[in-house]
């Protein structure tokens, strides 16, 4: 528990830190003096008219968005005594983060405006839009699941799972991503955001939540003893 107290500390404190670089370059790109963040974003086309340094700050952009996967990984793994832990506190981390991310920016800007207001998620390696709830709803499965599995392997039980299982909890996973990108080129060209495809993001969520489910269920009655946990290696 005092593990999983301090990763979640990190992960509200770390979403303030995006929250606020995404913060300033909104006011550097979408001033609140223009109408503030919205689609259409700019394009490739329009960062080139506008200079070398926008071209530069955007590879920064996708260096940033990059370093914030590793140090989501690092911390779970520092945390971590085995493989299922770090997955586990990885899920959290990343869950209680995206979570705190648009809480800090709700403070900051009062954004988002709407429930369905839409936002720009990801850059690699396309343009990932939707809604604001479909990444808070991954965001707060990915936590449930988190602390599910570290549970489980605080009492010493090991959830047992196959190949069939990790197939299906990638797949729909994949798929979830897959309903982010649809759109892509449509947003690389400038355009609005197309009709979110809610139909195919759950679908996707709901395949891996029904296998994560299905392994709780086969592991219900299922006590392994309690040993010392592998270490990493390093």
């Amino acid at each position: 528990m005092r593990k999983i107290f301090f990763v979640i500390i990190w992960a509200i404190a770390f979403a303030y830190v995006e929250a606020a670089v995404v913060e300033y370059l909104r006011a550097l790109y979408y001033p609140p003096d223009s109408g503030g963040f919205r689609f259409p974003l700019l394009t490739l086309q329009q960062i080139t008219t506008l200079g070398q340094d926008h071209w530069t700050r955007l590879i920064i952009e996708l260096g940033r968005e990059l370093s914030t996967l590793i140090m989501l990984a690092a911390v779970a793994l520092v945390a971590a005594r085995n493989a299922r832990e770090w997955l586990g506190y990885f899920m959290v981390a990343f869950g209680v983060w995206d979570v705190f991310y648009y809480v800090w920016l709700k403070i900051f800007l009062g954004w988002p405006a709407s429930l369905m207001t839409w936002d720009l998620l990801f850059l690699i390696p396309v343009p990932w839009v939707s809604p604001v709830p479909a990444p808070v709803i991954v965001a707060l499965a990915m936590t449930a699941s988190g602390l599910t599995v570290l549970f489980c392997e605080a009492r010493g039980k090991t959830l047992a799972t196959s190949w069939t299982d990790w197939i299906l909890i990638t797949a729909g996973g994949v798929i979830v991503i897959v309903s982010f990108c649809l759109d892509y080129e449509n947003i690389m060209a400038g355009g609005l955001p197309a009709p979110f495809n809610w139909p195919l993001f759950f679908v996707g969520l709901l395949t891996a939540a029904a296998t994560f489910t299905g392994i709780l269920w086969r592991n219900r009655s299922v006590g392994q003893s309690s040993t010392p946990p592998e270490k990493l290696q390093t």
